[in-house]
């Protein structure tokens, strides 16, 4: 039999007279006029070659024929009931779904520990899989090819099929060693200037934030390492005589701050913006909007 000539509400009508045995009563069930109900059969007597349901003092009989489709036939509608309800309700306690996160490094170091401990709680079965970010732009490239359901990190440039949402922001600081010669007060310009630099540039970048603040000013820096691994800083000033500026999360997170002097930065440097993005194909889906909802939650703390 050919699918494509088959109207699923004739089935829906089946499935009605089969419990009701009454056109009338099987039209109100599902909301059909007597009329629609007859016409229904009718139909459906045509397409399957049989007369389905006969009539008697009782109401309607159904024929052998009839008896034979009525347990596949209840049992498929009843699957794609369930289908259908699936994608407007979430339960994550016994979901056993798998979500892509892609994360930069300093959002896998703060926000992931938090996610996964949650989840542990609330959503036992969940699987995250993680995937690295390092230029900001391949955020864009994962959730057009839907490698990431979501992603965690700086800015992107805006693009409108993707939506996004600020979770958090981190402010700049200068660390040196503890024991460093210009440790234990506020670091001033002149002092910056006459350091050597660490620069952490995941995009293998010889240009950061400090070096744009000072280009302003006519100013530069005297750059001694570049180093693309973000936590890897903080334990190389605890060992040098290097200074870095880095996000304040970061050296907190380190491990490393008990050996390091942290000073605020001489100059402005603003603030470092981390954005949840996600596809706006994804934005209405039950599930995808219920894991946004918990990162926004555990964001505000």
């Amino acid at each position: 039999m050919d699918l494509h000539g088959i109207d699923l509400n004739l089935l829906v009508a089946f499935d009605a007279l089969m419990a009701e045995r009454s056109v009338t009563r099987a039209g109100v069930r599902i909301g059909r006029t007597q009329p629609a109900m007859s016409a229904a059969l009718s139909r459906l007597r045509a397409l399957l070659g049989d007369e389905l349901f006969v009539r008697s003092p009782e109401g309607l009989q159904p024929t052998p024929r009839a008896m034979d489709l009525a347990e596949p036939l209840g049992r498929a509608l009843a699957e794609i009931q369930r289908t259908l309800s699936f994608t407007q309700v979430f339960d994550p306690t016994i979901s056993k779904a798998t979500f892509s996160i892609g994360l930069s490094e300093h959002a896998a170091f703060t926000v992931l520990p938090k996610l996964l401990a949650t989840l542990r709680q609330q959503a036992p079965d969940i699987v995250l899989r993680v995937r690295n970010l390092v230029h900001r732009d391949e955020a864009v490239a994962l959730l057009d090819a839907g490698e990431a359901d979501i992603t965690l990190g700086v800015p992107h440039a805006p693009v409108g099929r993707l939506l996004s949402q600020t979770l958090f922001e981190e402010s700049f600081v200068c660390i040196l060693r503890k024991d460093h010669p210009e440790a234990g007060r506020p670091l001033t310009l002149e002092a910056f200037l006459s350091m050597s630099h660490l620069l952490v540039s995941p995009e293998n970048e010889r240009f950061g934030a400090v070096d744009a603040a000072l280009a302003k000013e006519g100013l530069k820096r005297r750059l001694a390492l570049t180093l693309p691994q973000l936590y890897a800083a903080p334990a190389l000033i605890a060992a040098s005589d290097l200074v870095a500026t880095l996000m304040e999360g970061v050296v907190q997170a380190s491990g490393w701050s008990d050996r390091l002097y942290v000073s605020p930065p001489p100059l402005d440097l603003g603030k470092v913006t981390f954005n949840m993005s996600w596809h706006r194909r994804n934005d209405v889906h039950p599930a995808q909007r219920w894991l946004r909802g918990m990162i926004q939650t555990l964001e505000r703390g």
